[in-house]
């Protein structure tokens, strides 16, 4: 009877054991993507990355911001970048991709990447998403500062099209971040959308800019919060099972005042 009752014992302490050792690892979120999204040095503020602030929609959740300035699809895949990111990926993590801001660099041969090529590359890293079992999801470019006439235009049109047709083709969720952005920005107008990017002058006293700057493509911390936001509205409206974890929303994500850095609060 002992005997017995020692290998009832010892062996719901395996089923236990075995039981802890089979439990899910917690999802984390990839993002491999250009300046727009990417993390950045507090030396740099207010530049900021919709990337850094995508963290306060997804509390719990680990977000491997792998952005990084100056990179198209060709580039980072070039840089060995996407390599790396499929030997961290794993079953149950979600890969964000967006790219097309520099691709669609002409005059700078190292980034630039014909559509055909983009469209290549982009089947490229949902492969590296397959193949760990991870699910991807694209994202069109997000909207530079651009109105003529009043009226935001569209930006990089070519690539969001291939982006869409991409996602379209092989049944991966899309986040068309390129007109949720086009529509935010003719919705704040001209004048208030400066307040999104990267425009201070000398007496601003912005650390990463004392001398003032008027960039229409990089995001202010309200701009990245705000494009954050627009992201988790769409990573909320997809089926994966991240979707679930997402909050959009958040108060951080709605500031009107900047908070001086990325926090959450």
């Amino acid at each position: 009877m002992e005997s017995a009752m020692k290998r009832s014992l010892l062996g719901a302490m395996m089923l236990v054991l075995l039981t802890g050792a089979a439990a899910p690892e917690p999802p984390r979120i990839f993002i491999a993507s250009d300046s727009t999204a990417q993390d950045y040095k507090a030396e740099k503020y207010p530049q900021s990355g919709w990337g850094t602030m995508l963290r306060c929609a997804v509390p719990g959740v680990t977000v491997e911001n792998r952005a990084i300035g100056g990179r198209s699809t060709n580039s980072f895949i070039r840089e060995g970048r996407l390599d790396t990111i499929a030997a961290d990926l794993r079953k149950g993590d979600t890969l964000l991709i967006q790219f097309g801001h520099n691709d669609a660099s002409v005059d700078k041969p190292e980034r630039y990447t014909t559509v055909e090529q983009y469209i290549a590359n982009l089947h490229r890293f949902l492969d590296v998403a397959k193949a760990a079992g991870a699910k991807a999801v694209i994202l069109t470019p997000v909207a530079r500062r651009d109105f003529k006439d009043g009226v935001e235009q569209p930006s990089f049109p070519t690539y969001a099209d291939a982006a869409r047709r991409v996602a379209k083709a092989t049944r991966t969720p899309l986040i068309d971040l390129g007109k949720m952005s086009q529509a935010w920005v003719q919705a704040a107008g001209p004048e208030a959308a400066k307040a999104y990017y990267l425009h201070y002058d000398g007496a601003a006293g912005a650390p990463g800019y004392p001398n003032g700057v008027v960039d229409d493509t990089h995001f202010s911390e309200l701009g990245a919060r705000r494009v954050a936001d627009l992201v988790a509205v769409g990573l909320r409206q997809t089926r994966l099972p991240i979707a679930k974890r997402v909050t959009p929303h958040v108060p951080a994500l709605t500031r009107t005042t900047p908070a001086g850095g990325p926090t959450c609060n």
